[in-house]
């Protein structure tokens, strides 16, 4: 009996009496037809994706291209024309000052609201939220239109102002909504006791919940940063020739291909895609994502 029992162990290659081994194992791993047709997909949209800026990217160093699967020759002369063409340097400072304009109202507006949410309980809280929530929500251009119609009627559209108006509609939510997770996630204990020791609100504010709260304040304003630099609706129905924004120019560029060279606009989209890369980058570096929707609670005791 014994040595049936070895036999099976070394057919099975498990000790006698141990738990299945590989069966299990090789259950996960096939793959199911259903899999196969997501990555099949996924494969196909990454691919697409690739083809279309690879395609942008390569045409922006060629010289000529057409009918061949490389250009007949590569300069970087495309770079200084779309420069000087479109006016870039004016184009970035519009879209760095109008972006700053706009991380620091969203946060000096969606902190201190944020801080309310987090704190208070109230009637009507969940609908707050929703009404915070829709401007993230719903596409630009649905509410866009008659806000750009308010800001023409009252001077401030076509201007810088009416560029960072327009876009703190949806930026003081998104900083709201980033902002509280962080806010509850510090014990209301420690501001009952820093009051106790006679700490008014201010220094409150100043000395306890600003060193605790720079996580997520920088989480935030760097993602407002990325959205507003992005941001083509309202920016688009709100800016004037003089105040228009990286993504704006580039439409415009677009629109005039045939009177401009196509390799100095695919230099342009180039400059915009390198831009956003950046910005990206650097969210993902100091902003942790998993903290935009934790709330974490003590229990109490």
């Amino acid at each position: 009996m014994s040595a049936n029992t070895s036999s099976a162990a070394v057919r099975t290659g498990r000790p006698a009496g141990g738990p299945p081994a590989a069966t299990g194992v090789r259950r996960v791993l096939r793959a199911t037809p259903t899999a196969w047709v997501i990555w099949a997909v996924v494969l196909f949209f990454f691919v697409n994706l690739a083809g279309v800026v690879g395609s942008v990217l390569v045409s922006s160093f060629g010289r000529r291209w057409f009918d061949t699967w490389l250009p007949t020759g590569f300069t970087t002369q495309w770079y200084g024309e779309a420069w000087h063409e479109f006016g870039l340097l004016h184009v970035i400072t519009v879209t760095l000052i109008a972006s700053a304009l706009v991380v620091v109202l969203s946060v000096l507006v969606g902190a201190p609201a944020a801080y309310v949410l987090a704190r208070q309980n109230f009637p009507g809280k969940r609908l707050v939220y929703l009404t915070f929530l829709l401007p993230i929500l719903m596409p630009p251009i649905t509410y866009g239109i008659p806000l750009a119609t308010v800001l023409y009627k009252f001077g401030f559209a076509g201007h810088l102002s009416g560029v960072v108006l327009a876009n703190l509609v949806p930026s003081v939510p998104f900083v709201i909504l980033t902002m509280t997770p962080f806010i509850e996630q510090v014990d209301p204990r420690i501001e009952s006791a820093a009051r106790m020791l006679g700490a008014g609100t201010r220094a409150v504010f100043l000395k306890i919940l600003a060193p605790l709260l720079v996580p997520g304040l920088l989480a935030s304003a760097i993602l407002v940063l990325v959205r507003t630099v992005g941001m083509f609706e309202l920016t688009f129905l709100t800016a004037g020739p003089d105040s228009q924004t990286l993504v704006v120019a580039l439409y415009y560029s677009m629109s005039a291909a045939g009177i401009r060279a196509q390799q100095s606009v695919d230099a342009m989209a180039v400059i915009y895609t390198s831009m956003m890369l950046v910005l990206l980058v650097v969210a993902l570096r100091f902003v942790n994502p998993t903290q935009l929707v934790a709330r974490v609670k003590e229990e109490p005791e």
